[in-house]
């Protein structure tokens, strides 16, 4: 396991299990993004570095019960929390990297993913190991339950010009990986990138 890894696992590791108490208003805005991603009854959806699958529960509202819907995490303790609080109801989740997915080439309609890109080691790379398992015309919504000025004041930190989550760096980045940015969202309340993945 990679260095980049090792650390994203042991941020997460330790904060699992009261990860949900922390953030405990920010299922509206999962909802809320979800119901914004264009998801349609029977579709089959990855929630990419799930957590505690917050958005598993609106992800299965979207695609009904003939959908499928898959949380994948690298964390055993954030899927171990998703558990204890009935989500795997839900989903199926998956002990899984999502840098190299155990999923068929384009086997999904979409792909969800939450504070994700900021965890990516190698982004570029990463949103095309993305692309591939969605299927061309297939979607991508990454999402955060607050804008990047709000999480930077949360955290103590400055926005510095190379966040990746800054439209002028997400826009070109996801145009490398197989993605083309339909809408783009930055509020102190959210954070929405939806993509269409390119033939």
């Amino acid at each position: 396991m990679s260095d980049d890894h090792t650390r994203v696992q042991e941020f997460f590791t330790t904060r699992a299990a009261d990860w949900d108490s922390r953030f405990p208003d920010d299922t509206p805005a999962y909802a809320a993004a979800v119901a914004q991603s264009g998801l349609r009854e029977g579709d089959r959806v990855l929630d990419a570095g799930c957590g505690t699958g917050r958005a598993l529960t609106p992800l299965r509202a979207a695609v009904g019960p003939s959908g499928v819907v898959l949380g994948a995490d690298l964390t055993p303790a954030m899927l171990q929390a998703a558990v204890r609080a009935g989500r795997d109801r839900d989903g199926r989740l998956l002990l899984a990297d999502v840098t190299t997915l155990p999923l068929r080439s384009e086997s999904l309609d979409a792909v969800f993913g939450a504070g994700l890109v900021s965890h990516l080691p190698h982004p570029a790379e990463n949103l095309r190991e993305l692309a591939r398992v969605v299927r061309p015309g297939g979607s991508l919504a990454l999402f955060h339950p607050i804008g990047r000025a709000a999480l930077a004041a949360r955290q103590g930190r400055q926005i510095t010009p190379d966040d990746l989550r800054a439209e002028r760096n997400l826009r070109p980045l996801l145009t490398r990986s197989g993605w083309r940015m339909t809408s783009y969202v930055d509020e102190d309340d959210r954070f929405l990138a939806l993509a269409v993945r390119e033939g």
